[in-house]
Order: C-alpha cells, then sequence, then structure tokens
C-alpha cells in the first residue's frame, strides 16, 4: 500500500509524449475508461499501421493552447457514458504522468468541450497503482489557471485579423461561446452584440449602428447573425442595416426573413421540387375537416408557424384529439399548419450541418422516451451517422434554396425516402460538436475568411 499513490477527485496530470505538459483530470473510480478532449480527429495509414491525428486543448475553458497531436491507433470501441449514450471512440495508448510516477494508459479521443473537465482518468488506467480519497483534490499539487498556461507559453493571439461581431442574445450560450472562441483562436477581433442593445441612424449620408455604451460599429468587417425568433423582426432590420453598410452577413437578413416563415419557405421547397411531408394551412375553422384529410388523417403534426426548438409543436394522435388542437389554435387567431406524422421514422431525424453548400457534419438525433420530437433542446440525443448521397443533395439544395451560407437541414426518413421537415439559420452547435467531434464552429470563421479573400500573415 506505501507505493501507491494517493490521488483526490481531481489531479493535475502531463502526457508527454503528446506534449501536454498539464492537463487536470476528473479522477472517477466510477467510469472503467479514460477519455481526453479531441477534435478534428482523422486517421491515415502508415507501414506500421494506422495513426489518428487529432487537436486537443488541454486548459479548461479556452482554446487558445491548441496541441497537434498524433498517436497509434490501438482499437475503436463502443463506450458507453455516465448520461447511457453510446459513442465509437478511436483508443490510443500513451505514458501519463502522475506526481513523480509514469506508465502507459489507454485513452479514448471524444469532444468534452462541455465537460467539467478535458480529461477523465477511469480506473483501467489507475489499476493497482492508485488510492482515491474522494473527499480531497489536488494531493499531488495544486496549479493555478495562469500557473499552467506558462507550461505551455505566453500564447497571445495576433490581432491583426479581421473584426467580426456575433449578434445574439445570450452571451453564455455553447454554441456563441464556440463561435468567439473560434474566431479568436485564428487572430480576429470578436465581439458579443446583444441585438437588443443595438440601435440603428438611418440617414442618407451617415448611417450608422450604434451599441449601448455609445459605441460606433460601421468599422466591423462581418457579422454573424444568430436571432432568436422572438427577435427576428428587429434582428433582421439590424442586420439589413449592416449590409447597407458593406458589412458582410454571415446568412443575409433576406435568406434569414425567409428561412423563418416556415410556409413560405415550405412553398419555395415545393416551388423547388423538394420533397417535404404533406402539408396543409388553413385559417377558418370550417376547413378544419378538410385540413385533416389533405394530410392523411390522424396521427398528426400541428405547427405554429412561430415556433422553433420543437416548441409549438403538438402530435394529435386522433381525428378528434386534431380538431381540438386546431380549433384550439384558430381560436387564438395563430397562424398554423398540420403535417402528415411520418410514424416510420421512429422519432428520429437527421440534422446536417451545410456551409458554403457543403455538408460540415451530420447527426441523427433522437427523441427522448415518450416524445415524438428529436430537438435536442427537447431530450433528444444525438450520434453519429452516415447519410446517404441522396440525403446529401437533399440538404444541400434546400440550404441553397433558402439562400443561407450556414443552415441547419432537418431531414426525415420515411417509406416514400427523404423527406426536408425545416431549415435553421441559427442551428445549434452543441449537439452536432459533441457527437461528431468537428470544430463547426471554426468552420463558420473559414467561410467568412473565404468570402471576404482574408488570410493569415505568416512571418
Amino acid at each position: 500500500m506505501s507505493n501507491k499513490i494517493i490521488v483526490g477527485s481531481e489531479e493535475w496530470c502531463a502526457l508527454p509524449g503528446l506534449g501536454i505538459k498539464a492537463i487536470k483530470a476528473r479522477v472517477d473510480s466510477g467510469a472503467k475508461t479514460s477519455s481526453i478532449h479531441a477534435i478534428n480527429i482523422s486517421t491515415s495509414k502508415r507501414e506500421d499501421g494506422t495513426w489518428v491525428s487529432y487537436e486537443v486543448h488541454p486548459l479548461q475553458g479556452g482554446r487558445k493552447v491548441a496541441l497537434q497531436c498524433e498517436s497509434k491507433l490501438i482499437d475503436r470501441r463502443v463506450i458507453k457514458s455516465s448520461n447511457g449514450e453510446t459513442e465509437k471512440r478511436y483508443v490510443v495508448r500513451e505514458q501519463l504522468q502522475l506526481g513523480e510516477q509514469s506508465w502507459e494508459i489507454e485513452l479514448t479521443l471524444t469532444n468534452r468541450a462541455n465537460m467539467g473537465y478535458r480529461m477523465l482518468l477511469g480506473r483501467e488506467a489507475m489499476g493497482s497503482k492508485i488510492l482515491v480519497d474522494p473527499s480531497t483534490t489536488c494531493c499531488l499539487g495544486e496549479m493555478s489557471d495562469d500557473e499552467a498556461k506558462e507550461l505551455y507559453g505566453h500564447i497571445e493571439v495576433p490581432r491583426s485579423g479581421l473584426k467580426i461581431g456575433l449578434l445574439a442574445s445570450n452571451p453564455n450560450l455553447y454554441s456563441n461561446q464556440r463561435i468567439i472562441e473560434a474566431g479568436q483562436q485564428r487572430g480576429h477581433e470578436m465581439y458579443f452584440l446583444n441585438v437588443k442593445q443595438c440601435y440603428m441612424k438611418l440617414d442618407a449620408s451617415q448611417p450608422e449602428v450604434h451599441y449601448r455604451d455609445g459605441r460606433i460599429l460601421n468599422d466591423l468587417d462581418a457579422v454573424i447573425p444568430r436571432i432568436r425568433p422572438s427577435m427576428t423582426f428587429y434582428g433582421c432590420a439590424l442586420t439589413r442595416h449592416f449590409e447597407s453598410l458593406g458589412v458582410m452577413a454571415l446568412n443575409t437578413s433576406e435568406a434569414i426573413t425567409r428561412s423563418r416563415d416556415k410556409l413560405f419557405s415550405l412553398q419555395l421547397l415545393q416551388k423547388n421540387n423538394l420533397d417535404i411531408p404533406t402539408s396543409g394551412f388553413a385559417n377558418s375553422p370550417a376547413d378544419t375537416t378538410d385540413l385533416i384529410d389533405m394530410v392523411g388523417g390522424a396521427p398528426l403534426i400541428v405547427k405554429l408557424l412561430e415556433g422553433t426548438q420543437g416548441k409549438g409543436v403538438v402530435l394529435a394522435e386522433t381525428r378528434k384529439a386534431a380538431e381540438s388542437v386546431i380549433n384550439a389554435f384558430k381560436s387564438l387567431k395563430a397562424n398554423l399548419l398540420v403535417q402528415e406524422f411520418i410514424k416510420e421514422a421512429q422519432g428520429k431525424d437527421l440534422r446536417c450541418f451545410v456551409i458554403d453548400g457543403k455538408i460540415v457534419a451530420s447527426i441523427e438525433r433522437t427523441a427522448a422516451p415518450g416524445e415524438f420530437r428529436a430537438n435536442i433542446h427537447q431530450g433528444g440525443t444525438a450520434s453519429l451517422v452516415q447519410i446517404s448521397p441522396e440525403e446529401r443533395k437533399l440538404a444541400i439544395k434546400a440550404a441553397k434554396t433558402m439562400g443561407l451560407e450556414v443552415a441547419g437541414v432537418d431531414i426525415i426518413r420515411s417509406s416514400k425516402g427523404p423527406l426536408l421537415l425545416e431549415i435553421n439559420s441559427s442551428p445549434g452547435l452543441e449537439g452536432i460538436e459533441t457527437a461528431t467531434g468537428i470544430d463547426v464552429a471554426s468552420a463558420m470563421i473559414d467561410s467568412i475568411e473565404k468570402r471576404l479573400g482574408w488570410k493569415k500573415e505568416t512571418a
């Protein structure tokens, strides 16, 4: 027992073979395998086997320290996380340094950006070498974040890049934080701009956009509109004003307005011969019976035109229920759509993330038990999926039809083939980045760089 290392519930450790001088690990004897935060994962064949390349950000809460790592691939396994989700991960073997001792451990590669720690140390890696005292932390030595950064050297992000504004409402959302981080990492000046705190000056000779502190924002190179549905009118007006000043918008005001109108977007998709679920729209209670019949009867979906993230969407399982829901919505003078229910989809749909006419990532979303909406915000789960050429073509054409440079295209698999459900102009990043390990935020910044012809200066 005297030879065993006593550790707390979290410890600083190192992985010398990867150039990781300090990383704080969560010590968890309840977890079998160990894992490390890795994104942009790719494999290559060599004479001695398959190697995996990946990017590691060892310090929590930031991406300024970015290490390009590679390891020999030893396995690929299905891992079940603590919340019950399964994921197929690459497995590598590296030297762990903990205190004054070191030994080889196996690590699985996964996106841990939304976890509390960039590394998890499981019981297989502990073996007979460690005793865990869960009542303590950092038994082998505490280290501040600044001290950890010192080990990697002072990494100052150059400020010779673009000035990019993120138009949104909540700076703490995962997606917004990731976009800001990705832009900063590439050397750009990133500004979070609360849509409600922006003011427009309309003047033929000197139009301007002001922020809450009186700052004039006319010198921005680009804006990324991520406008919540309740702010669509003002947010699109603001984006349109930036466009009139010559500021590039990643998704134009016109495209966002078009995609936010569910009825108009379905009409556009239909006009361009893109397959959608049979849908109906009406404004009079007298039309209820025929409206139900035209989509094939119950069960059916009733949607508020202004809903988002699965809100304002109801499954009516019987004709009587459908009549009640439709008439209730109409009594509130709400615009609504009815849509055929695709039973064979079994609560699953596909989310394809399209940037500049290319699919950069795809996931399959599965509804929570007892739920029919697969939205992550409604408790749905995400997993990797291989989409078909037909689905790929459908998603790309849908984004192009809406005029969106960045879009989350939702597709459902039916007995008639893939059908378009919805095109989202402000798709969330958390579910798709976590499931795929793909750096979608950086792909969005890359789109801005290409469209503005910006290239990073090299020494």
